[in-house]
């Protein structure tokens, strides 16, 4: 069982398997959030197993597609935890252990900052990768 929660604890979620990849998301939205590096997880194997009440939600808007979650104490970037896609991202500084995951690719390049540079051979997208 893979743990992980928001900074105070009253939010903490279970996976019963490792999210399927990693990305780092560089739009000016994720950035403010403290949301850029995302986890992507299966809806079966997540689970809210604490603090749904204290979940808050921030709608999306074009061009951005995920509505974000946070906790409404601490206000930890969650991802889209409360989600009824098949797979969905969190963040993923929310899980609580190291689950060995590779950065997969970096998309919003287009919106990244000068002052950050990528650092590994990810592939890179201007937008949102194209399925």
């Amino acid at each position: 069982m893979i743990k992980g929660s928001c900074c105070c604890g009253a939010v903490k979620f279970e996976l019963t398997e490792k999210p399927s990849m990693m990305g780092m998301c560089h739009c000016s939205r994720c950035r403010k959030l403290g949301a850029s590096a995302i986890a992507f997880v299966k809806s079966e194997s997540f689970q809210i197993t604490k603090g749904n009440d204290k979940i808050t939600t921030y709608k999306a808007v074009e061009p951005y597609k995920y509505d974000r979650c946070f906790c409404s104490i601490c206000g930890s970037a969650l991802g889209e935890v409360l989600s009824e896609s098949e797979s969905f991202p969190i963040t993923a500084n929310c899980i609580d252990e190291d689950v060995g995951l590779e950065n997969k690719f970096h998309e919003f390049i287009s919106e990244k900052p000068s002052w950050l540079e990528i650092g590994d051979t990810a592939k890179q997208f201007s937008e949102h990768p194209h399925e």
